[in-house]
């Protein structure tokens, strides 16, 4: 049987619930209160406040404006190759019947639980006999290594929601598999294609250890730039494109959340198969 609650209990929980969500927002807190301090030091709290950080991360030509181009190419990337490796990888682990499912599923992760400097160096061991040092696609295809998996999961996740009868009813009424992709699996598996995609992206735009390996001093990903401003000297600009980086997440996940409210709301306003002949 389970006991009442009483107020106290309430206001304890309360109190509880929000000083372990202020502990755990401080430090986002500090960092976009001190990215907008006038003063070059970085002090919390800034005696005056400014935006001049944020102008200095975005002037034409400059190293972090380069440096953010690089990031956005390179993650765009790496969420294309992880999305196609994903969707294929999780169609065949979700709906497929493969020998040694199990060891398949556990190569897949593997790359989540080994040591991301592990992987670093291997990949640097790969690409430098090569002469792919600094080249955004062999950048792109080690954060491929680390975007994929989750982007598998993602798409295992998904699919295994949608209902199978559904794709079966299809092709009973002779429809192809294409056009049952087309119509049925992509169409109610966009939520977690968008997911997939947007966890892809966050992964490879915050990715240090493979980015550092794989860099040259002319090609220098966010990350890499934001651990050589901070290794001798401490740069307030940093502050700015932390917050700019929590920014990214936020709206990422909001993004996501939006996304999938809308894809239920649709689905349950229009029904879950297509009005239209499947032809």
């Amino acid at each position: 049987m389970e006991l009442p609650a009483t107020r106290a209990g309430h206001v304890a929980r309360a109190v509880s619930a929000t000083a372990i969500l202020l502990f755990l927002a401080m430090p986002i807190v500090i960092i976009l209160v001190t990215s907008f301090g006038a003063d070059g030091v970085g002090t919390f709290p800034p005696k005056e406040y400014s935006t001049r950080w944020y102008e200095q991360m975005a002037a034409p030509g400059g190293n972090w404006a380069t440096s953010i181009a690089l990031s956005s190419l390179v993650a765009a990337l790496t969420t294309v190759f992880s999305l196609v490796l994903g969707v294929t990888a999780a169609t065949a682990l979700a709906r497929g019947r493969l020998p040694l499912h199990a060891a398949v599923y556990g190569l897949v992760l593997a790359p989540l639980l080994i040591p991301q400097v592990v992987i670093a160096l291997g990949l640097f061991l790969f690409f430098e006999p090569a002469g792919m040092l600094g080249s955004p696609l062999a950048i792109a295809l080690g954060h491929t290594v680390l975007a994929a998996p989750i982007a598998i999961l993602i798409m295992i996740s998904t699919l295994r929601g949608i209902d199978e009868r559904l794709e079966d009813a299809a092709a009973s009424m002779g429809a192809s598999r294409m056009t049952i992709a087309r119509r049925i699996t992509f169409p109610l598996a966009t939520p977690g294609l968008i997911a997939a995609a947007v966890f892809s992206f966050i992964t490879s735009f915050d990715e240090f250890f493979i980015a550092q390996f794989m860099s040259t001093p002319d090609t220098r990903t966010l990350p890499v730039l934001v651990f050589n401003a901070l290794q001798f000297d401490v740069d307030p600009t940093v502050t700015a494109v932390s917050a700019v980086l929590i920014a990214l997440a936020i709206l990422a996940l909001a993004l996501v959340a939006l996304v999938r409210k809308l894809g239920g709301h649709r689905h349950d306003q229009q029904g879950v198969l297509p009005v239209e002949p499947l032809t």
